[in-house]
């Protein structure tokens, strides 16, 4: 017999072989891919928060404004050749349209005065200050002569019967005489003395040669202006520019962003008012009246709930 252990043959034991077990590999799924939808394919779609959902409201929203302005002229254009609050009250309706029409809500925090030849004394931080103003007091606006060229503000400007100045060196004394003779006859004015438009987050100095006309006004009315919701929820620095309107930025495009935009609301306050011989010069009534404006701003953009301060 061969002693070779390669012809031995394998003796069977009558139990099965033992497999080392297998370790069970770990497979990661796959994330999960939506399948794309174009915008717009839907109705709710179209009107919602989706880019082209922004875009169809804007070019609505535009459209309207148009439209409403363009039937509105003729109207107010008449009313202006006659006697009597028709024209007031059809401005305001005008300027309340408007702020419907492009989404924007109006939250007033206290009363106007109820006597004439009262001067509005306001911060300013966009276009949309004339509609937003326009719609809550009855008063005309004191404008610089550039904003009657301009497109469609112009318009808008128009119908709310503004005062258009130059504000050149050699046209001041005749102006100032000019508004002295508008409180003269009753009515109200609104003026802006930043001298321009800020950025929303602070409010400027007021220059206290806006308030060259202010003694013959029967009494003087600090008003704050602050946009604080986008969207439904408090605005924060990032998003002021949004409503903000100032420096460079190009009207068309400024307002074609803001109008795709949902949930926006304006607050106003009407601050306290007080006479204009309760303060000794107009560097004094620059200063009090800024001094108001700029503490109830502060408090709006910090979400707190604020009352018309004293001036």
């Amino acid at each position: 017999m061969s002693t070779d252990a390669a012809a031995t043959p394998a003796i069977a034991t009558g139990r099965p072989a033992k497999r080392r077990p297998q370790r069970a590999k770990l497979v990661r799924p796959k994330p999960g891919r939506a399948k794309p939808r174009l915008p717009g394919r839907l109705w709710n779609d179209v009107l919602g928060d989706r880019p082209l959902g922004g875009r169809f409201r804007a070019a609505r929203r535009i459209l309207c404004v148009v439209v409403f302005t363009l039937l509105c002229i003729p109207v107010q254009g008449v009313l202006l050749q006659f006697s009597g609050p028709a024209k007031n009250h059809f401005a305001r309706f005008y300027f309340h349209t408007l702020c419907w029409l492009i989404g924007l809500k109006l939250r007033v925090i206290g009363r106007p005065p109820a006597g004439p030849r009262t001067l509005y004394v306001s911060n300013h931080t966009s276009w949309l200050d004339i509609l937003v103003l326009g719609a809550t007091v009855d008063a005309r606006f004191v404008s610089k002569s550039e904003v009657a060229d301009w497109p469609l503000i112009g318009w808008v400007a128009k119908l709310g019967r503004s005062v258009f100045v130059s504000r050149s060196r050699g046209r001041t004394g005749t102006e100032a005489q000019e508004l002295r003779a508008r409180l003269d006859e009753g009515e109200s004015l609104i003026l802006f003395p930043e001298g321009t438009t800020s950025d929303g987050a602070r409010v400027l100095p007021f220059r206290s040669s806006f308030f060259s006309v202010a003694g013959a006004a029967s009494r003087i009315q600090p008003v704050t202006v602050v946009y604080d919701r986008l969207g439904g929820l408090p605005v924060g620095r990032r998003d002021r520019p949004l409503f903000a309107w100032y420096g460079d930025m190009e009207t068309g495009s400024h307002a074609w962003r803001l109008l795709r935009r949902t949930g926006t609301r304006v607050s106003v306050v009407l601050n306290e008012g007080f006479a204009p011989d309760a303060v000794p010069d107009r560097k004094a009534m620059a200063a009090r009246v800024g001094r108001s404006v700029t503490e109830t701003a502060a408090a709006l953009r910090q979400n707190r709930e604020v009352m018309p301060r004293a001036a």
